[in-house]
């Protein structure tokens, strides 16, 4: 017989009927269970066969009421499980837009839920050179078993990963008890973690504000971009979210590569979120730090796709948090087809946002946009609408970063102001894709911004009453330091507010040495974190104010192990000298 090929133009939805004989097993049904799950089988292949045809296959599992289970279900049953409260989930897999692929799904009586294999972490039963034995698969059988911390493999590929990752740990010296991931861990990762980068020194001009300028979109067409596009304007100013640049540097310029046992896929790094502070307007060409004084922080959220195992926590306590976006005010601005090409001439040179074949690698159709190209888009936005374009009003920034842009898309920002917080999210208008989410913006008022910076409205203040308890504090920690540490055991970060405003951090250390107290925040994890107006704080360690009461009332906000806080009062007592 003559072959014969076939040309899908537009999009081909298979759906495979499985059951949940076929998923789970069931008694008396051998024949039938084994057909249902290699249909399953069958669906993932062709999922995966079909996509660059633009076919997709998915299978679903229904609970329906027929003439084939009339006999085995109450009639009130069968009546409530009708076929039509299935059809809807069907109808919706086979239409062009629904990107699904490979996927398993239960459904009945107007419930669905989506499947997907889980495993554990499993456990390594021999040693290298050594054979292995059924006593030491018995001895590991509860670890083999536990599903902790499980992985959720999506493919082949990802399956075979952990057997790969068992030859390197056992070459590494791993062995009995030891996961894949860890043995993994062992041959490469483990040494990275805890690693810091080398101080850097980062210098700017004039010109490299510019061309930062111009790469989240700044035009001459617009008058009032020309004083940050301009060196000769009279208010010449640099973009506040050119603060992530310098950071960027010391991990892009050769910072990352330093790090021992730290070998990172660039086509598989993922922006996951971004913070940056500016504790005063940049200047238009400085280096970051003259002398001891501080321009702005950044705090980086990073995901390797495929890297990992090293065990441990996958949150950390000094994360700025991010919050849901509300509100419906928009603005919106072009992104061209070239931005990606000139953004990375500001530092990130990842061939990922220019070169189409790396960008394949990546998994994705074209080079995308850099996700703080975008995050420059939407805070010039912010700065514009609701700052008239003065830089000394921002603050702080905060975005997650939610999927890519391709560069020709347009970016929709939706604004909404509370205070001198700004919600945002970004969009792709063309798809209503949500790009940024859970974004802020903080700005300083009017009156703050006119002082110049925050230091400076600070330093302008009435002293916090605080300070002189935590000075006195700080003198009982010299003198009984190591009495102290044995008797509390704990460390303890203090966040002071005045006006509902952070005014001040100080971190209490009586768990470590002879103890120490130093002003701002605690350099690993608290074990408690305390949240207390100034004024508050004072009528408390003077006995005027019950802590509990003031807990309760919300005046007083601990996190952590609030049990230790009561330990608290060894330190805090003796309220005439406070």
């Amino acid at each position: 017989s003559a072959s014969r090929k076939y040309y899908f133009k537009k999009a081909t939805r298979i759906i495979m009927t499985t059951s949940a004989a076929g998923i789970y097993g069931n008694f008396g049904q051998a024949n039938y269970s084994a057909a249902k799950l290699g249909l399953l089988g069958l669906a993932n292949t062709l999922a995966i066969e079909g996509l660059r045809y633009n076919i997709r296959c998915n299978t679903i599992a229904p609970v329906a009421g027929s003439r084939l289970t009339e006999t085995v279900m109450t009639p009130e049953l069968v009546a409530s499980l009708k076929p039509e409260y299935i059809a809807p989930m069907v109808l919706w897999l086979c239409h062009e837009q629904c990107q699904e692929n490979g996927a398993l799904f239960e459904a009945g009586a107007g419930w669905i839920g989506k499947l997907r294999w889980e495993r554990s972490q499993g456990s390594i039963v021999r040693q290298k050179n050594q054979p292995m034995t059924p006593e030491a698969v018995r001895d590991q059988w509860d670890k083999i078993c536990d599903f902790t911390d499980a992985t959720k493999p999506k493919s082949v590929q990802e399956s075979l990963l952990s057997i790969v990752s068992v030859l390197s740990g056992l070459d590494s010296g791993g062995g009995v008890g030891a996961t894949p991931t860890a043995a993994a861990a062992l041959a490469s990762g483990a040494e990275a973690v805890g690693q810091k980068l080398p101080p850097s020194t980062f210098t700017f001009t004039p010109a490299q504000c510019i061309l930062y300028a111009l790469g989240v979109g700044m035009s001459t067409k617009d008058p009032d971009h020309l004083r940050f596009l301009y060196e000769g304007h009279e208010d010449f100013s640099c973009l506040p979210t050119f603060g992530v640049i310098p950071s960027q540097a010391a991990m892009m310029d050769g910072g990352l590569s330093s790090i021992p046992g730290l070998n990172i896929d660039f086509t598989q790094v993922l922006h996951g979120e971004q913070y940056l502070e500016l504790y005063k307007p940049l200047p238009t060409s400085v280096k970051t730090f003259s002398g001891d004084q501080l321009i702005c922080f950044n705090q980086f959220s990073v995901f390797v796709v495929g890297a990992g195992g090293f065990g441990g926590r996958r949150t950390s306590d000094n994360a700025k948090v991010r919050i849901p976006c509300v509100g419906n005010r928009k603005r919106q601005g072009r992104l061209s087809p070239p931005h990606a090409a000139l953004y990375r001439l500001s530092g990130d040179w990842n061939p990922l946002h220019i070169d189409p074949s790396f960008a394949a690698m990546g998994g994705f159709k074209a080079p995308i946009l850099h996700g703080l190209c975008s995050f420059g888009f939407a805070a010039r936005h912010v700065l514009k609408h609701f700052a008239a374009n003065d830089p000394s009003r921002f603050k702080a920034i905060k975005v997650r970063f939610v999927k890519p842009v391709m560069p020709g898309q347009s970016l929709q920002t939706e604004m909404w102001k509370e205070g001198n917080r700004i919600h945002l999210q970004c969009k792709v208008k063309e798809t209503d894709a949500v790009v940024l989410a859970g974004a802020y913006v903080d700005l300083h008022g009017a009156s703050e911004a006119s002082l110049g910076n925050l230091t400076q409205v600070r330093q302008s203040e009435k002293p916090l009453q605080s300070e002189l308890v935590f000075a006195e504090i700080g003198r009982r920690i010299k003198d009984s330091g190591s009495e102290l540490v044995r008797k509390v055991n704990a460390v303890f970060a203090w966040e002071i507010t005045k006006d509902s405003r952070s005014a001040a951090e100080w971190t209490m250390d009586l768990k470590n040495g002879s103890g120490s107290l130093h002003r701002g925040p605690a350099g690993g994890k608290a074990d408690v974190t305390i949240t207390v107006s100034d004024e508050d704080f004072m009528e408390v360690v003077q006995g005027r104010l019950n802590p509990q009461k003031a807990f309760f009332s919300g005046k007083l906000k601990v996190r952590g192990n609030i049990m230790l806080s009561q330990k608290l009062e060894v330190i805090l007592k003796d309220h005439a000298k406070l």
